[in-house]
């Protein structure tokens, strides 16, 4: 899809990427509990998720969302993770599950990571009802819609600097009624 955005005074246009989609928040509010819970699959060789479960190759992650790194006493975390400050937030996992390597450099984990946002935001989501029972963020607001053409970006950015000076466009409505025609 193509996307024009207004910076300044000048019509940028792009391309939509591969990152063009839903934001993380909008993702964890729809998501698909039961096909995170079936994405857990691929985490189950090296952790387990239930309250007192034993570590594995990787440590147990009930009520990981909401705690430190490296909050699972007698777990041997690399430096890598050990040296991350903060706790796990939804876009800390989402940035781990993406991928391991680039959020922590030198990590002992070995998985490449989930390359689907969806993926990503439906196993959060669902890792998050194992103990950490976190409220999910509220969706993202809904982007504003593009102007379809230069000249119509022209007129809503006089419209917009002419609100914030305090004048009026010459085809504003007076108050109470229709705005008046203009000549083109």
């Amino acid at each position: 899809f193509r996307l024009s955005v207004l910076i300044g005074d000048k019509m940028v246009a792009g391309e939509g990427g591969a990152d063009s989609g839903p934001g993380l928040n909008t993702l964890l509010a729809t998501a698909d509990l039961a096909a995170g819970e079936k994405l857990f699959a691929k985490c189950a060789s090296c952790h387990t998720y239930n309250s007192g479960g034993a570590n594995g190759i990787g440590p147990n992650l009930f009520g990981t969302i909401g705690k430190a790194h490296g909050h699972v006493a007698g777990f041997a975390y690399s430096d890598a993770l050990k040296s991350k400050g903060g706790q796990w937030t939804f876009e800390d996992m989402d940035h781990w599950l993406k991928s391991p390597r680039e959020y922590a450099p030198g990590t002992k984990m070995t998985f490449a990571g989930l390359g689907n946002p969806a993926d990503r935001a439906n196993l959060i989501a669902w890792l998050n009802t194992q103990g950490s029972n976190l409220p999910l963020p509220a969706p993202d607001a809904a982007p504003a819609e593009a102007s379809a053409t230069p000249e119509e970006a022209a007129g809503n950015a006089t419209n917009a600097a002419e609100s914030v000076s305090g004048t009026a466009p010459a085809n504003a409505a007076p108050a109470g009624g229709p705005a008046a025609p203009t000549s083109h």
